[in-house]
């Protein structure tokens, strides 16, 4: 449990924690608590947003400075998924060359379109939400918990990397346990909105994931990073339509 929780916190946060055992049973500890720690960032966030609202902050303004404390949180790294992913579904080439462009370092034109358009309408959906906070935390945790359903059945489509250590560890209670609370807590942030949201972040995640399922062969550590920022953006802008 304590290798699969600090291993969670170095893959999803930035928290500076000395690395502890990695292998497939912690990843099923990590995988599964990836909700609860969606929500505890969308909460940090959350506040953030409501104490730049209560300085009158710009909502542009506002937005954007808790999007970016969000990317530092998490180093980018979903963010990173997300170009890297768009650029290999984007290219149409075969499965190897796919998942050889998204391995490559640089950043392609669909991968820079995607990091616009997200981070934009997150920002103004921030905005939005900025008071809030647990509707920020309900959209997060909708995002992480696409990684966990992700990790229950899907293959890896590499026989290395984050996605083949962490695919088909999560197991069906602790799947269970994850919707239960993230359900939860979505109904708790924004009444009969709050399911619906994560219903729609879910929905349109994992169609992305099916998708990189029937290209690519199954997951990778880019395209988890992809599901998780389809999953929140989505919410976030449900969440907004009131």
């Amino acid at each position: 449990m304590r290798d699969g929780l600090r291993l969670a916190l170095t893959t999803f946060t930035i928290a500076p924690l000395r690395p502890g055992r990695v292998d497939r049973s912690a990843a099923r500890v990590a995988m599964a608590s990836a909700p609860v720690l969606g929500a505890l960032l969308g909460l940090v966030l959350g506040c953030a947003a409501l104490g730049l609202r209560a300085l009158h902050a710009p909502a542009l303004v506002l937005g954007g400075v808790v999007v970016g404390l969000g990317a530092l949180l998490t180093r980018g790294l979903h963010l990173d998924g997300l170009a890297d992913t768009v650029d290999g579904l984007g290219s149409y080439a075969g499965r190897a060359r796919a998942l050889e462009i998204m391995r490559a370092p640089d950043v392609g034109p669909f991968g820079v379109v995607a990091l616009v358009l997200t981070l934009l309408v997150q920002a103004g959906a921030v905005a939005a939400l900025a008071g809030r906070p647990l509707a920020v935390a309900a959209a997060l945790a909708t995002g992480r918990l696409v990684v966990t359903i992700a990790c229950r059945d899907v293959p890896a489509a590499r026989p290395d990397g984050l996605g083949a250590l962490v695919a088909g560890t999560v197991r069906v209670p602790e799947l269970a346990a994850g919707v239960a609370a993230v359900g939860a807590l979505a109904v708790l942030a924004a009444g009969w909105l709050g399911p619906v949201a994560v219903l729609a972040g879910l929905a349109a995640a994992l169609l992305v994931l099916w998708h990189a399922w029937r290209r690519l062969g199954g997951i990778t550590g880019d395209v988890l990073g992809a599901l998780v920022e389809v999953g929140q953006t989505v919410a976030l802008v449900a969440l907004t339509l009131h």
